[in-house]
């Protein structure tokens, strides 16, 4: 290096110094601002499901009465249970060993099919104890609709359901199947609007809300009815239109054109005898019937819902929606919740023992490559009694309205060794943090991130959980 080399080196190095510390004293003379960086981490089981089924036990639950049970009596009044399985570290409530659907005659033909209570297999469920629904508050919201909102969006006031999330993060995989011809049915909600909003950016991948637990409706092919040439008519003047248009208005020509087409390719999918699952069918498809799927799930709205997202997932659908029962007990908590929670029960073994016996497509069971998630929109208290005033529970600003304590059940869950596991812990007395928090927006992006689906620029400052495959 030459002697002006290093004179310019110096010249340089003293400059950057100055300028540096000029900046680090113009900054101490404004308020600190901490800004979030962009968590864009993935675990090591990015993309080792296929499919989600996303459970919401709805109007807020109490999940110290079945999931995070090793607590005093004012947080969880039914007591543990001790019956849980081998190597479960979890809070197993007794309320889990609720199964008279499992009794008698009647219940022979679901033991049969292998039909188990919860109790029996917690060693393969995960809880996360302390899900918190908004790290950055002083308290917790017991707002059912702000709970809500955070639940279906992730944020209070959010324009973007996680199901449209879902089917934005897996485009390129529908793109490609697109190419070979293959068409995977999208994301479906069964029976939430607000999990299938999206924002402009996300608008062509809001997922479908069915209202009902089948597809009756589609019985007729429209198309049919038209001849060729009417078909290319109408194909041609959309193009037209949409050609005539400025650049930054062809978007919702597009969104349409893609929609259209979409209802008949997803048609011919929904007219399948598969997707009647109202009816005894003993046709056999992935290693089971829709006779048995009803015997497993039930022949409620709940039971025939969970029994379609199923049959959904045959034609590449990513994740299901659906909500569960009713647990908003303001008053008669103590001789109601028991009844809703042998119905969770009976819905949470269905679909084990389902996904169990199923094969899927790509070789293994179902249960290889499906995840079972359980949440609500926050949890519930009391203020320090077992029951309130009236027998019931309520929703407010302490951890008990804080904390929710979310199980995982699947295959991936099994082989990354966290079955029976508890990731995180609390104090019995008071619910205090005594392990790890997770924030609700985490737990999202790691379904999304389990699935496979890219979410670079959702939920930016929340990374997903890496803790499953620790």
């Amino acid at each position: 290096m030459s002697d002006s080399d290093d004179t310019k080196s110096a010249t340089f190095g003293r400059r950057r110094l100055l300028q540096g510390l000029g900046a680090g004293t113009a900054a101490l003379a404004f308020p600190h601002l901490w800004l979030p960086r962009e968590a864009r981490a993935q675990t090591a089981g990015y993309g080792t499901v296929r499919h989600l089924i996303y459970i919401r036990l709805s109007g807020g639950f109490r999940f110290t009465t079945a999931f995070n049970s090793d607590v005093d009596d004012e947080f969880n009044p039914f007591g543990s249970s001790s019956k849980r399985a081998s190597g479960t570290e979890w809070g197993v409530g007794k309320l889990l060993e609720r199964a008279a659907w499992l009794d008698g005659e009647e219940g022979k033909p679901r033991r049969d099919l292998g039909m188990k209570p919860v109790t029996d297999f917690t060693n393969e469920i995960c809880v996360l104890p302390c899900v918190d629904h908004e790290p950055f508050s002083a308290r917790a919201d017991g707002g059912h609709g702000t709970g809500l909102e955070r639940f279906l969006t992730g944020y209070v006031g959010g324009a973007t359901g996680f199901l449209t999330y879902v089917n934005y993060g897996v485009r390129e995989r529908v793109k490609e199947a697109a190419a070979r011809g293959i068409t995977l049915l999208p994301a479906f909600s069964l029976g939430e609007a607000g999990m299938a909003t999206g924002s402009p950016e996300y608008a062509t991948y809001r997922a479908p809300v069915l209202e009902g637990s089948g597809f009756q409706g589609f019985s007729a092919d429209p198309d049919s009815t038209l001849p060729e040439w009417a078909r290319a008519v109408a194909t041609k003047m959309d193009a037209r239109f949409k050609d005539r248009l400025h650049t930054a208005l062809r978007g919702s020509v597009e969104t349409y054109q893609q929609t259209r087409k979409a209802t008949s390719d997803y048609g011919k999918i929904f007219r399948d005898p598969m997707l009647r699952v109202s009816t005894d069918s003993n046709d056999v498809v992935d290693g089971i019937s829709n006779k048995e799927l009803r015997t497993l799930l039930g022949t409620d709205t709940t039971g025939q819902r969970a029994a379609l997202a199923l049959r959904l997932f045959h034609f590449g659908c990513p994740a299901v929606f659906l909500n569960q029962g009713g647990y908003d007990f303001h008053s008669r908590e103590d001789a109601e919740l028991p009844g809703e929670m042998e119905a969770a029960n009976r819905l949470v073994s269905g679909l084990r023992t389902a996904l169990q016996r199923m094969q899927h497509p790509e070789g293994g069971s179902y249960w290889d490559k499906t995840l079972v998630v359980l949440g609500s929109e926050f949890g519930r208290t009391t203020g320090g009694s077992r029951f309130n005033s009236a027998n019931g529970s309520d929703h407010g600003p302490d951890l008990a309205t804080r904390w929710m304590s979310m199980p995982f059940m699947g295959g991936v869950i099994s082989a990354a060794g966290k079955g029976g596991k508890s990731l995180g812990s609390v104090n019995a007395s008071n619910l205090k943090a005594t392990g790890k928090v997770y924030s609700y927006r985490s737990v999202l992006k790691t379904m999304l991130d389990l699935l496979g689906a890219d979410h670079q620029g959702i939920f930016p400052a929340d990374a997903p959980i890496q803790d499953f495959f620790a």
